[in-house]
This record gives structure tokens, sequence and C-alpha cells, in this order.
């Protein structure tokens, strides 16, 4: 099974990445309901959430070991009150986006891609209105692949 490519590999590993957020942030910043919760991020922002799901998808790990963990992704997005609304056009564009890009159309990795952008936005819209983060310091970072679609993939042990 070591011959399958990860996600990152079949999307076309960081330049793809890097390219998808890049484009993808540029619409949001012209987006009326997205850019008044985006229009105070970092210059950087869009290249550490390349590098988050790059990671996520398989690539290498530049976001956990020089940017942060999945524990401080959690705490950026806590007490931001993210609605329902904000959370589809975040993966409505973002999909327009990896359409825009030319990212891998077929259905499996398709599949994989938006169940991850489902299952992260919506833990996005939970952590974000709370007031505190109840989860543990040393939480890995989540890890998606082929697997069953809407679950994280554990890699075997």
């Amino acid at each position: 099974m070591s011959n399958i490519p990860t996600l990152y590999e079949w999307a076309g590993g960081m330049p793809a990445f890097e390219k998808l957020t890049d484009l993808f942030y540029a619409k949001v910043l012209q987006d009326p309901l997205l850019e008044p919760v985006f229009k105070h991020m970092s210059k950087e922002h869009q290249l550490h959430v390349a590098h988050f799901i790059a990671e996520v998808f398989g690539g290498p790990a530049f976001y956990s070991t020089h940017e942060g963990s999945h524990f401080r992704m959690i705490q950026k997005h806590i007490g931001k009150h993210l609605t329902e609304a904000h959370r589809q056009q975040w993966v409505k564009l973002l999909i327009e986006t990896s359409d825009e890009i030319g990212l891998p159309d077929d259905p499996e990795f398709r599949s994989a891609f938006v169940a991850y952008l489902e299952w992260g936005t919506r833990i996005a819209v939970l952590n974000s209105n709370l007031e505190e983060v109840p989860f543990n310091p040393d939480e890995p970072m989540p890890k998606w692949g082929w697997g069953v679609p809407g679950r994280p993939y554990l890699p075997e042990e």
C-alpha cells in the first residue's frame, strides 16, 4: 500500500496548496460576509493555512514543527463567533478556488477533500463560539487520507 499517493501528493504538493490559499484568501477579502472576519489577518495567514491543510493531507509537517499545532489552530478560532453562513461561504469559495486552479476532480479525491473541509469547518464554528479552549494542548494534528470520508484517517501505529 506504500505506492498509493497521499492526498497531498495527488493534489500536486505544496505549490498546489500555497496557490489554493493565496487565491482563496484574495477572494475572501472581497467577500462581504467573510471580509470582516479576515480583514485583520497577518500576511502569513494564508501560508500557515496552506501548510496546515497540506500537513493534514499527508504533506510535510511544516505547520506543526514551525508554525503551531492543532491546539494552536483551535485557539485561533475561540471567541470569533463564526456562523453557519460564514462556514458555508468559506467552503464554497475554497471549492470554487480548487476548481479554478485545477485541483484533481476525480470523485475519490474530491470526496476526501470536501469531507475534510466539512469536518474542519464545523469544528471551527463550534470552537469559535466557546470562550475558552477545553482541549488538550497536546492534541495531535488531524490526518486525512483516502479512508472513510467524514472521518479522519488514523495512521497505523
